[in-house]
């Protein structure tokens, strides 16, 4: 691998042990994740998909004001005969309530060891994510986890959807380390 940019940081989740739970803020924060972990979530989701996401986009991403256009012109997607399933599945295995592949049960329990990232990197951070707002300060955990990490910058202005808020942005990072 030459480089990497990380929206976010270092996401990749640990479906083997189960996660420990966050501040009361936090956990209202993904308060979606346990609805989808529900029956009435899964049937809120099928009969109101549109609507459902709509809203996690903008409490995702508060200062993005995505416009009408932009949104039906993604809003097909979620009528994808799949999107219900592929959603809730997500959703309920990364907690433990549903579960993986089993061929691909060697590759979790690599991920799940949390790997160092050795190719240079930089991670980006939205200022307003309505999901985790980061912190100003690198984490030692952060460092702990890239062995090169060329930059960490949390971008005033951005939710969680930075590559659609600021495409510039992440383009401008990714240009930066292959340079």
């Amino acid at each position: 691998m030459r480089a990497t940019v990380l929206i976010g940081g270092y996401t990749v989740q640990n479906t083997i042990a189960p996660s420990q739970p966050g501040s009361p803020a936090a956990e209202h924060r993904i308060w979606y994740q346990y609805y989808f972990n529900t029956e009435r979530g899964r049937a809120g989701l099928q009969a109101n998909r549109r609507e459902i996401c709509r809203y996690l986009w903008q409490q995702w991403s508060p200062s993005w004001k995505f416009t009408e256009d932009e949104f039906t012109r993604t809003a097909p997607s979620f009528d994808n005969p799949d999107f219900v399933d592929v959603v809730i599945h997500s959703y309920r295995h990364r907690i433990g309530n549903a579960p993986g592949e089993a061929r691909f049960m060697e590759t979790e329990k690599r991920l799940a060891s949390r790997p160092r990232i050795e190719a240079p990197s930089i991670t980006l951070y939205g200022a307003e994510d309505g999901i985790a707002r980061p912190s100003t300060e690198s984490p030692p955990a952060e460092r702990a986890v890239f062995a090169n990490l060329v930059a960490r910058r949390v971008v005033p202005g951005v939710g969680h959807f930075m590559p659609r808020e600021r495409p510039d942005e992440v383009s401008a990072a990714l240009l930066e380390l292959l340079a």
